[in-house]
């Protein structure tokens, strides 16, 4: 009888997330199985059992694991205070671990076929806008309120994902980054005239 391979990058739990993830970013949900998470893992499905119960748990641990993970490679606590080393950090995780982001997104775009996705996506951007906030915060850029955030957030979100499709270069993707970050402190200095005017 032929043994079972060992589980690449890591061991159990996270040998299940990380192939959980690769192939939904290849397959889509569609791809999804135990059986094709055990092989792609290098695990036994009791395993997957053991560790999640449901394909939904999986899914949603999976989730949670490509924000952390992501935040942590791409040195998100960086934007604010060293745009320049953010910037490359994102390139080498985009460049090595594409996949985080490619699953984000297609559990994104899933949520919108299953509703009781909604929360975990809602936390997904949450954790994400709460670490934006840091990264202001520790560069002293304080005061901008949630719409604006949400807004800074949401034009980084959407230039990586033209940088995951191939539709904008490196050099557009840096240049355009820089330029959220411009903005982010436009929005402080446009806060602190508001706040003199308004006292």
């Amino acid at each position: 009888m032929a043994a079972t391979p060992r589980p690449p990058h890591g061991s159990g739990r996270e040998a299940i997330l990380r192939a959980t993830v690769q192939i939904v970013a290849e397959s889509g949900l569609r791809g999804l199985t135990f059986r094709a998470v055990g092989a792609r893992a290098g695990v036994n499905n009791t395993l997957i059992a053991h560790y999640f119960g449901n394909r939904e748990s999986l899914i949603e641990a999976a989730l949670e694991w490509t924000v952390e993970r992501s935040i942590s490679t791409t040195h998100f606590d960086e934007f604010a205070t060293s745009p320049h080393s953010f910037f490359t950090q994102l390139l080498e995780s985009l460049a090595d671990e594409v996949e985080l982001q490619a699953f984000q997104y297609e559990m994104i775009l899933e949520a919108r076929r299953k509703p009781e996705l909604g929360g975990a996506i809602r936390r997904l951007y949450e954790q994400y806008e709460s670490a934006l906030d840091a990264s202001l915060q520790s560069a002293g850029i304080v005061g901008i309120d949630a719409a604006t955030r949400r807004a800074l957030f949401g034009s980084m979100d959407g230039l990586v994902l033209q940088r995951v499709s191939g539709n904008i270069t490196v050099e557009e993707f840096r240049e355009a980054l820089e330029r959220v970050f411009d903005f982010a402190q436009l929005a402080v200095r446009q806060a602190d005239v508001e706040g003199v005017t308004g006292a």
